[in-house]
């Protein structure tokens, strides 16, 4: 199961044109007069960086709808402990005015071309994006630079999007929870610090603190411009009209420590996030290794209402008699990662599927048939995700900030590349690792970290 990167949609509906921010749009990042004859490139991936390490990659592919996004490698995990909630600030006031438009100008110019202008962002990253019709690009563009470089924060609409950010903390699902509290248990600091605000920092993060944060970590060099359904040598000029500063100051490794986090409440269903230390994203081999081995675990159902096909699937399956919720889980950083699983299950006998599980995970040992059949899964995954624009745009944005961008064929053929040794070591490295426990529910069969290692 894959941490889910946190969403704010500030805006989206049809509207008339607006020629004139068109106009003044267009001359801040190219001089293209007409339209170009597609080119053999047009279906290719297209990369440049530019001198200020500033990296634009785009696929063009003639889509009558363009998708742009200017990320930034500024998660959560770059928030000090006493401003932790910052990102979740920047992320619900987006839409916020700033140096170069107000808040309504913003929303009605946007809603205006029928476009979407929204955010999104997890532990290491947040990333700004409008998806509108292609005719309509220059008016996005220009939006989307406002509010993703030209930030300016004021007090009194702070205090107003307070209601929105508390509405947040009491709207996060049960699951999402736990997988929070185990990051928080596996490592502390950086990756362990919440994407949700911290309650004691909601409504106390000031216009200042929010403007250091974008001051040291919105830089040329943390940052990407990704774009699909957009001419490539038009993106690059957007990009180079961008304001962001080349400095940058690398955050410190986040540390596996491992722990336990655990929220008592009433009711008969809890929910558990278990894992050990994954794989980082430095080494991209060991890295599918642990994708491999999470669809090896169980990805989810492959066959709505079907039989449990997966192995650890299998032992859960067999130690529950109630409804359940369960899938493997696999989060890959730039540093470290999370190997384990999510489950759900009615609180008198959740605590001998975790004991079963665990006891599969440390048996550290996968067969050449388990591992084809979930090379082909992972593969035909990738493919439906890269089988439509939104999809290619989202894979897009997830390897600029990687570090690393990748063509389809290529990356299919790094999947083709992974071999049952590679994913029995990653298996070895999960049966010899430490344990965390995020626990949210009635937890009193749930076993303690200390019954697991």
């Amino acid at each position: 199961m894959a941490v889910r990167r946190i969403k704010s949609i500030t805006m989206a509906c049809t509207a008339s044109k607006t020629p004139l921010l068109r106009a003044i749009a267009a001359r801040g990042f190219a001089a293209q007069a007409s339209p170009k004859a597609a080119s053999s490139k047009v279906n290719e991936l297209q990369v440049t960086t530019l001198p200020n390490q500033l990296v634009v990659a785009s696929i063009d592919g003639n889509s009558p709808l363009s998708h742009v996004s200017i990320a930034y490698r500024a998660g959560s995990r770059h928030e000090s402990y006493e401003k932790q909630g910052t990102t979740h600030v920047l992320r619900v006031g987006a839409a916020l005015s700033n140096n170069n438009s107000s808040e309504f100008g913003v929303r009605v110019n946007v809603k205006a071309t029928g476009g979407d202008l929204s955010v999104l962002s997890d532990r290491e990253s947040i990333a700004y994006n409008v998806e509108l019709k292609r005719d309509e690009l220059a008016t996005g563009l220009k939006y989307l630079q406002d509010v993703a470089t030209q930030q300016s924060f004021r007090p009194w609409e702070l205090r107003d999007i307070t209601y929105r950010i508390k509405d947040d903390l009491a709207r996060v699902p049960v699951v999402a929870r736990a997988v929070d509290l185990l990051h928080q248990a596996a490592f502390y600091h950086g990756l362990g610090n919440s994407v949700f605000c911290a309650k004691r920092n909601v409504g106390n993060i000031s216009p200042e603190d929010l403007q250091s944060f974008v001051a040291n970590n919105y830089t040329a060099d943390r940052a990407t411009v990704i774009g699909v359904g957009v001419d490539h040598e038009l993106l690059v000029g957007y990009a180079k009209s961008l304001q962001l500063e080349p400095k940058t100051a690398a955050p410190a490794p986040s540390k596996y420590i491992g722990g336990q986090l655990r929220v008592d409440k009433s009711g008969e269903w809890a929910t558990v996030a278990v894992a050990t230390q994954g794989a980082s994203l430095a080494s991209q081999k060991e890295a599918l290794a642990f994708a491999v081995l999470r669809n090896v675990a169980g990805a989810g159902e492959v066959i709505p209402k079907g039989s449990p096909s997966a192995a650890l699937e299998k032992v859960v399956d067999a130690a529950l008699k109630n409804p359940y919720e369960f899938s493997a889980l696999n989060a890959s950083y730039s540093d470290n990662g999370l190997f384990g699983f999510v489950l759900q299950a009615n609180a008198r006998e959740i605590g001998k599927a975790i004991d079963a599980a665990v006891k599969a995970l440390k048996s550290g040992s996968v067969s050449q048939s388990d591992v084809d059949r979930a090379k082909a899964q992972l593969k035909v995954s990738v493919l439906e995700d890269l089988g439509s624009s939104s999809g290619r745009f989202d894979d897009l944005v997830a390897q600029s900030l990687r570090g690393e961008i990748q063509g389809k064929s290529e990356l299919v053929a790094a999947i083709d590349a992974i071999s049952v040794a590679d994913v029995n070591a990653a298996a070895k490295k999960v049966a010899s690792g430490k344990w965390s426990i995020g626990a949210v529910g009635n937890l009193v069969n749930v076993p303690h970290v200390n019954d697991l290692n």
